[in-house]
């Protein structure tokens, strides 16, 4: 049998990846609007109540708009993916991030509705949730987050800018202390304390590097950083698309990471750096934020939630 999907916005970067990797993935019928609809919200509401899944790839305001139309269809109404940050923490919207926690693929198969996580979110929560989950990190513990994203995570303007050349070749962000992706990454961290978190935008198109500082005598047990390696380990077993690096493996040996191997690739990567002589951890999550982090996490949630 085969499912329809209307991605609506699917003009954009997110919208344009999800397009071309649910192009390999049987099954699937992608229902599209005409070019000169894409704005008509009765166009698009005709639409939704064809088909059984609509993923939203559209700005904030856009998509909680959106979940109204496809609400007024009442019993017609498809399922809902959403790549927007407008429902992350919402009641009743599922978080779509699979590896969050041994039961969340089950709760995305059945959910109605789900909320595709943020690059960042993913990459820190990844790091940050198994260790708070194996009482090595307590939800009152200080945390702070520092990533480095590719351009193209930053929407039309920037990528132009950088196309352009007109964009600095690095620059932190979001000094404010108040970025969109704060509230689902503490609230799936499991943390009672709100994280710093710093991101940054470099000169390359794809990829991600997300990292979290920790004293390690400062952690509930004094663990050694083996110890939180084999708790990555036993959350992560069996994960398709989320990889714990080795601690003895050789990339590990140069004290260095760049950030693009990942790209085009829908993987997670997780390593910790320590020196366990100085008592000190850095935990690093490495991802394309177009594909773990946005579209790739997408199709992996829309199979979920299409039995695929």
């Amino acid at each position: 049998m085969t499912a329809t999907v209307f991605i609506d916005g699917e003009a954009g970067t997110t919208g344009l990846g999800i397009r071309e990797r649910l192009a390999h993935v049987k099954g699937i019928d992608i229902k599209s609007i005409d070019a000169e609809k894409r704005k008509d919200p009765k166009a698009r509401q005709a639409l939704m109540a064809e088909v059984d899944a609509v993923i939203l790839c559209l700005p904030d305001e856009a998509a909680i708009e959106a979940v109204k139309l496809a609400d007024e269809l009442g019993a017609n109404a498809p399922r809902i993916l959403d790549a927007s940050t407008a429902h992350r923490v919402a009641h009743g919207w599922v978080y779509g991030f699979a590896e969050l926690h041994p039961t969340q693929r089950d709760m995305i198969e059945g959910a109605h509705r789900v909320s595709n996580p943020g690059c960042y979110p993913t990459g820190a929560i990844a790091l940050i949730r198994p260790l708070v989950d194996a009482g090595f990190i307590l939800p009152s513990y200080p945390i702070s987050v520092n990533a480095v994203s590719g351009y193209s995570g930053g929407g039309k303007s920037m990528i132009e800018s950088y196309d352009a050349g007109t964009a600095p070749n690095f620059e932190l962000y979001g000094l404010g202390l108040t970025h969109k992706h704060l509230p689902e990454l503490q609230k799936y961290s499991n943390l009672d304390q709100r994280p710093i978190f710093v991101p940054s935008v470099g000169n390359f198109k794809q990829g991600m590097l997300v990292s979290v500082p920790l004293y390690l005598d400062h952690l509930e047990g004094k663990p050694k950083a083996k110890d939180l390696q084999d708790a990555f380990v036993d959350r992560y077993k069996g994960c398709e698309y989320v990889r714990v690096v080795p601690m003895t493996d050789a990339s590990m040996t140069s004290g260095r990471l760049e950030a693009e191997s990942l790209s085009n690739t829908d993987l997670l990567e997780l390593r910790i750096y320590a020196n366990e002589n100085v008592r000190q951890a850095v935990l690093v999550a490495k991802l394309d934020n177009l594909g773990k982090g946005a579209s790739g996490a997408a199709v992996q949630n829309l199979k979920l939630m299409l039995g695929l």
